[in-house]
């Protein structure tokens, strides 16, 4: 089953107190392994792994992105051509993050985009599937599982989802989710498993006033048949707070972060909140990033060792992406440690990051710089979180 997916048994984590700052970790120490491209292609926009999802089988990966044309907008823009097609594709590695091909579900049908949150238009021509009832009963510990959501609006609406049982070369869907009560629904994926048909799920619904958003925790107990409402995630705020990504500390306890912003707040952060009856409620924790320039959605995992791991973009100078590191449950975190930097300005970032069998890390992301180009392209950054000492010095 996907190391992403399982749900954790409880480990006794020592507590990581200031961190170690990364500039003071000794060069043959130094964590990051490679810097890989995932996919690029000139004259094309590649961007928002964050939106799609990311998906490992030992040391085998996948994650989603979408693909557009690219048409300079400026420095305050997204760079994709609203005028033309953006459509879903894959790129898949088997060698643990090294090396990466395309894969186009479109020529199967499969995750064909939809809906007002795209950034390009709907591909002419290809007519849109239904979207269906769940009849229930996936088998969320197939060995070879994959599920992603998507949303139509970013302020809420119909959000749909798709599954695989072969590692993502063919798909089942797609399926409505159900709005459970909410004004809409903006779904991206954020899911653990918890049994061969109960899985709980972090997503983002519209707030009171139809805007974005509001996070809020839901389950299935017959493989997506139905859905349970269980609770919101913090109060609803003036701003946004959006784009859940959660791990399983141990049977009752869950840990989320959040991308959130406020109007005229200045940089936007990353919260994190805390469960101990397993997602019925939810108290504020930490802050883990309280400046993340414009905003960057947070990516969070629980490594082999039993920390928990956070990577997140920097949308401001000196444009980077970054990781933090805990020890104690989300509660406090190490320094930061920088995984790429020198980004050519804010169209970068959404990053989603796993963990190989081999104990590597991979986070993904979309990004650019100015001497090699202007087309934003997917990137991966190969880590290994071993090589981080904690607070003690030890590893």
């Amino acid at each position: 089953m996907p190391l992403f997916y399982r749900a954790f048994a409880i480990l006794t984590i020592g507590c990581l107190a200031a961190g170690i700052p990364f500039s003071d970790i000794a060069a043959d120490e130094n964590p990051v392994v490679k810097q890989v491209t995932v996919f690029r292609e000139a004259g094309r926009f590649a961007g928002w792994p964050a939106n799609h999802g990311m998906w490992v089988w030992g040391n085998e990966l996948l994650v989603g992105f979408s693909r557009g044309f690219h048409q300079d907008l400026g420095e305050e823009f997204h760079n994709i051509h609203r005028e033309k097609p953006e459509e879903f594709l894959l790129a898949r590695s088997v060698d643990g993050g090294e090396s990466w091909t395309a894969e186009f579900p479109l020529e199967k049908g499969d995750l064909i985009p939809r809906g007002e949150f795209l950034h390009g238009t709907e591909l002419p021509g290809v007519p849109l599937p239904p979207l269906m009832d769940c009849p229930g009963g996936i088998n969320f510990q197939h060995p070879d599982f994959a599920l992603t959501l998507r949303m139509d609006n970013k302020d809420g609406g119909q959000s749909r989802f798709s599954y695989s049982y072969d590692r993502g070369h063919n798909w089942e869907g797609p399926f409505k989710l159900p709005n459970m009560g909410t004004p809409g629904i903006s779904a991206r994926t954020d899911y653990i498993v918890d049994g061969k048909h109960h899985a709980t799920f972090l997503l983002t619904a519209a707030k009171s006033d139809g805007l974005e958003g509001r996070v809020f925790c839901a389950r299935t107990s017959d493989g997506c048949k139905t859905f349970e409402f269980l609770s919101y995630v913090g109060d609803e705020i003036k701003g946004y707070e959006i784009m859940p990504s959660t791990v399983r500390l141990s049977a009752t306890e869950l840990l989320t972060t959040t991308r959130v912003r406020e109007p005229d707040s200045g940089p936007s952060w990353i919260d994190a909140y805390a469960s101990d009856d397993n997602g019925k409620s939810w108290k504020h924790v930490s802050r883990p990033v309280p400046d993340t320039g414009e905003g960057n959605p947070p990516s969070m995992i629980r490594l082999q060792d039993g920390r928990v791991c956070l990577t997140y973009g920097f949308r401001a100078p000196p444009y980077k992406m970054c990781a933090k590191l805990s020890s104690d449950g989300g509660k406090t975190w190490s320094e930061e440690i920088v995984l790429r930097t020198g980004g050519g300005g804010r169209d970068m970032g959404y990053p989603r990051t796993l963990q190989c069998a081999n104990g590597k890390v991979v986070t993904t992301y979309y990004f650019w710089d100015k001497q090699s180009g202007p087309e934003r392209y997917i990137a991966a950054t190969i880590w290994d979180p071993a090589k981080i000492p904690a607070a003690d010095g030890s590893k």
